[in-house]
C-alpha cells in the first residue's frame, strides 16, 4: 500500500467521523443531505459484497466494515433518531436520475459480466456522483455550516489522493483501471467548485470571528473606561461636600 492510498483512506474516514460527530453532538442533521447518505450507503453495500467471499487483509476488512457500518449509522441518525431536524424541503434532488443511468452503464461497461463485478462497477460509477444531492442542497440554500464544509473538503481530498494513488500504481505496479480512474476524475471535478466555496466560507468565518473578538475587546474596554469615569465623578461629587 502506498502513501497516497493510506492518506486517502484516512481522509475518507475523517470525513465520515466528522459528519457523525456533527450530527451526534448537535443532535441535528440540518444542512446534511440524507439522499447523498443513502447513495453512499448503497455504494458501500454493493462494493463490499466481497466481504462474504474473500479475505485480502485485516486492514482491508476492517475499513470495509467501518465504511458500511458508518454509512448506515448516518442514514439512521438522519431518517430516524433526528428526523425532526432533517431539512427535507431543500433535499429535493431526484436520486433516481442518478441510480438508473449508473445502473445501466455498469451493466454495459464493466470488466467482467458477473454479478459481483457489475455491482462493484455500479458502486464506482455511483460514488462519482453520490455527492450531487449534497452540493445541490448547498446551492439551493445558499449556505453551509462550517462543519459540513469540512466534511466535504475531506471527501474531496480523499478523491484527489486516490488519483495520485492510481498514478503511483500505474508507474510502479503496472496497474491500470480505466473505470476507477475516469470515475475518480469525474468526482474530483465535481468537488472543484466546492473547494472555492470552502475556502471563501472558512476565510469569511475566520474574519468574522476576528472582528467579533476585536469588537468584544473594544466593548469591554469601553465599559471599563465608563466605569472608571463614573467612579471618578462620584468621588469628585463627594469631595464637593
Amino acid at each position: 500500500m502506498n502513501v497516497f492510498r493510506l492518506t486517502g483512506d484516512l481522509s475518507h474516514l475523517a470525513a465520515i467521523i466528522i459528519l457523525l460527530l456533527k450530527i451526534w453532538k448537535t443532535r441535528s442533521c440540518a444542512g446534511i443531505s440524507g439522499k447523498s447518505q443513502i447513495l453512499f450507503a448503497l455504494v458501500f453495500t454493493t462494493r463490499y459484497l466481497d466481504l462474504l467471499t474473500s479475505f485480502i487483509s485485516l486492514y482491508n476488512t476492517c475499513m470495509k466494515i467501518i465504511y458500511v457500518g458508518c454509512a448506515y449509522a448516518t442514514v439512521y441518525l438522519i431518517y430516524a433518531k433526528f428526523r425532526a431536524t432533517y431539512d427535507g424541503n431543500h433535499d429535493t434532488f431526484r436520486i433516481e436520475f442518478l441510480v438508473v443511468p449508473v445502473g445501466g452503464l455498469a451493466f454495459l461497461v464493466n470488466h467482467d459480466f458477473s454479478p459481483l463485478e457489475i455491482l462493484w462497477t455500479f458502486s464506482i460509477y455511483l460514488e462519482s456522483v453520490a455527492i450531487l444531492p449534497q452540493l445541490f442542497m448547498i446551492s439551493k440554500t445558499g449556505e453551509a455550516e462550517t462543519i459540513t464544509t469540512h466534511y466535504l473538503f475531506c471527501l474531496g481530498v480523499y478523491r484527489a489522493l486516490y488519483l495520485f494513488n492510481w498514478i503511483w500504481r500505474f508507474y510502479f505496479e503496472g496497474f491500470f483501471d480505466m473505470i476507477a480512474i475516469v470515475a475518480g476524475v469525474v468526482q474530483t471535478i465535481l468537488y472543484c467548485d466546492f473547494f472555492y466555496l470552502y475556502v471563501t466560507k472558512v476565510n469569511a468565518v475566520q474574519r468574522f470571528q476576528v472582528l467579533r473578538q476585536s469588537a468584544d475587546l473594544l466593548l469591554a474596554g469601553s465599559c471599563v473606561g465608563i466605569t472608571r469615569m463614573r467612579r471618578a465623578a462620584h468621588v469628585y461629587s463627594i469631595g464637593q461636600y
